[in-house]
């Protein structure tokens, strides 16, 4: 009798697993359908950047505007006059905080632009590309999330990443992605609108005089 009901209990206690990962994928599916239908987006952020080797870190924040499926424009409030920009061509990554008198200019633009969307990055077929966990709930701004926890399958430009998918409307309200080297960058969506109006102007970018350009391509043909 208490083997029966012991293994009630394991078969019990499997089955309320297998529901809670079948639930989990259906919200990372959500929440990849969520984000395919955003043809455009406004997005503004805070990010964080951590280096635990030194401690060291650096916080930015900023607006995103998107277009698919490769058009993206990130222009950072702080530091003040920093941004990326893609226009489906080529990348301009522009830091004159950091890099004064040069802007990078990296081809083709369309994979150079996910790997900087990594909101996009992540939401590409999850479910293939990842191995998906449980990693509990939060709130984000008043907003009720689910943490999922992401580990790629395969080759990635990170190691490992947590999202934190709002539960009501499924969008990413959060995320947090560890590079191979241990940076750790995590940024926070304080306002998400979709499908709005978004100027082409904001996806076209011309070096200031003077600055440098640095064309990445060029090089790789040397």
């Amino acid at each position: 009798m208490l083997k029966s009901i012991a293994f009630s209990v394991v078969l019990g206690a499997a089955a309320a697993t297998g529901a809670q990962a079948q639930s989990l994928g259906d919200l990372v599916d959500r929440a990849a359908a969520e984000h395919a239908k955003m043809r455009t987006a406004k997005v503004q952020f805070t990010q964080v950047i951590t280096n635990p080797l030194t401690g060291n870190r650096i916080n930015a924040r900023g607006q995103v505007l998107r277009k698919a499926p490769d058009l993206l424009a990130i222009t950072f409030t702080d530091p003040a006059g920093d941004k990326i920009i893609s226009d489906g061509r080529s990348v301009w990554v522009y830091l004159p905080s950091t890099s004064p008198g040069q802007v990078i200019k990296m081809t083709p633009g369309g994979s150079d632009a996910e790997r900087l969307d990594p909101a996009s990055q992540l939401l590409r077929s999850p479910r293939s590309r990842f191995n998906i966990a449980d990693g509990g709930t939060a709130s984000v701004g008043g907003r009720s999330t689910r943490i999922v926890l992401l580990t790629p399958k395969g080759r990635e430009s990170f190691s490992r990443a947590k999202v934190w998918i709002d539960t009501r409307n499924s969008l990413v309200r959060r995320f947090e992605v560890t590079e191979p080297s241990g940076l750790v960058r995590n940024v926070t969506l304080t306002s998400i609108q979709a499908n709005v109006a978004v100027p082409a102007s904001a996806f076209r970018f011309t070096p200031p005089r003077g600055v440098r350009v640095i064309d990445q391509g060029q090089l790789g043909r040397q």
